[in-house]
């Protein structure tokens, strides 16, 4: 593919994650505080908001990986699975109009139902992408893209907090109006997938459509990476839950502040993103990645210090600085341990075992919450989180070796 395609395609990614920044920002980062003020949800079901989309992607997994790997061309099937995902906001927007008593139920399936598709779109535009941006570009152009996404969430996300503010904390009516939105902005999401251009590819032969076998870790740097990156994934998640219930439930987080915090943590990814780029061309994905978990690790502990609403603001701005790290590191470490033959295979793989831990790390946490406490569970989770830079600094290591070993090896060979 020549540098003109490369940059074409790097111009759409940005443009079609602009609309797909949108949608995030303006309707799934208030799922939880439509259930939680509007439908008055109990913990368990803001814990199964998180777990069970990951329960249903999980076997969406299997089948998407089963159908992407029998494409010769993934950018059709890539936008149509985004355009389905978006048809679930849409039908947020008719819950209010059942029963009370099944509102609360039904938003909660819809909102694990939309992964069904939503786990094609993700893992498709990951190996769609992965084909598209060639290795060299990749810490550039995807540090550049987060930062601009970030800037576009951020301003998306204040204008929607101020919005929220006009009215009672109980309206449904601005969630609705989001989540129409979010539908209309998702058709200017598939338009500019649909614009890709993507490179004719060979027919693949028969062999290469079995998908999940035990055949894939045999690679030894996808298993390391595996290994760490589950660990850790199961750390980060299990507190997605119980930031937003504390923040809801313990520190009276309004509509606005919800707002507000997502503003400071997205400010701190913009300003860090580029760093994070730089870091990892210079010192490697996997040793910027043990930063990454330590920093992570404190974000739980720090947040229960206090329920004052300005001292969260700084603690999501501080916790920030590393999200964009573990955004950006995690995705081109996953890329840089695959290869072009088995990349579709490692992702799918990956995300198949990504999708089972984070179904039972949310429910995990919220199980620490009701049988010890909010304390107990956040602290918990920031031990682990911290615990897991010990396996970056193994796969680091590890890969630090194979690379030493495959440069003697080309010395012999010259």
């Amino acid at each position: 593919m020549d540098q003109q395609l490369s940059r074409t395609n790097e111009k759409l990614s940005i443009r079609n994650g602009i609309a797909t920044t949108v949608i995030l920002n303006i309707s799934n980062n208030y799922f939880a505080l439509f259930a939680i003020s509007v439908l008055g949800v109990t913990n368990y079901q803001v814990g199964l908001m998180s777990s069970l989309p990951q329960f249903i992607g999980m076997f969406a997994m299997i089948l998407g990986s089963f159908i992407l790997n029998q494409l010769n061309e993934k950018k059709k099937f890539t936008a149509y699975s985004f355009l389905f995902t978006r048809i679930f906001l849409l039908l947020m927007f008719f819950v209010m109009y059942l029963p009370a008593e099944y509102r609360g139920w039904v938003f909660v399936l819809l909102v694990g139902l939309m992964n069904l598709p939503g786990s094609f779109a993700n893992l498709s535009w990951q190996s769609f992408i992965g084909d598209l941006i060639p290795d060299q570009r990749r810490n550039s152009f995807f540090s550049e893209r987060n930062r601009v996404l970030t800037i576009v969430g951020m301003i998306a996300t204040f204008l929607i907090g101020i919005m929220l503010q006009q009215f009672q904390a109980d309206s449904h009516l601005p969630f609705q109006f989001l989540f129409l939105v979010g539908f209309v902005v998702g058709i200017i999401e598939v338009y500019y997938l649909l614009k890709h251009k993507e490179p004719k590819r060979e027919k693949i032969k028969e062999g290469r459509k079995v998908i999940f076998g035990w055949h894939v870790f045999k690679h030894k740097p996808f298993v390391y990476f595996l290994i760490c990156g589950l660990f850790f994934n199961f750390a980060w998640q299990m507190a997605w839950s119980l930031f937003s219930i504390y923040q809801i439930k313990y520190a009276l987080a309004t509509g606005l502040w919800i707002s507000l915090f997502a503003v400071a943590n997205q400010i701190a990814q913009i300003a860090s993103f580029k760093w994070w780029g730089k870091m990892a061309d210079k010192h490697s994905n996997a040793k910027m990645l043990i930063l990454v978990a330590l920093g992570m690790g404190s974000a739980p502990f720090l947040t229960i210090l206090s329920t004052n609403l300005y001292y969260l603001v700084a603690v999501n701005a501080f916790s920030g600085l590393f999200v964009s790290g573990t955004v950006l590191l995690l995705f081109n470490q996953l890329l840089e341990v695959t290869t072009e033959d088995n990349r579709s295979i490692c992702i799918s793989n990956y995300n198949i075992l990504l999708a089972i831990i984070a179904f039972i790390a949310p429910q995990f946490g919220v199980f620490l919450l009701e049988t010890w406490g909010m304390t107990t569970a956040m602290t918990l989770s920031s031990i682990l989180r911290s615990g897991s830079a010990i396996f970056f600094i193994g796969l680091f290591l590890y890969l630090k070796s194979k690379k030493s070993l495959e440069n003697q090896q080309k010395g012999f060979v010259v």
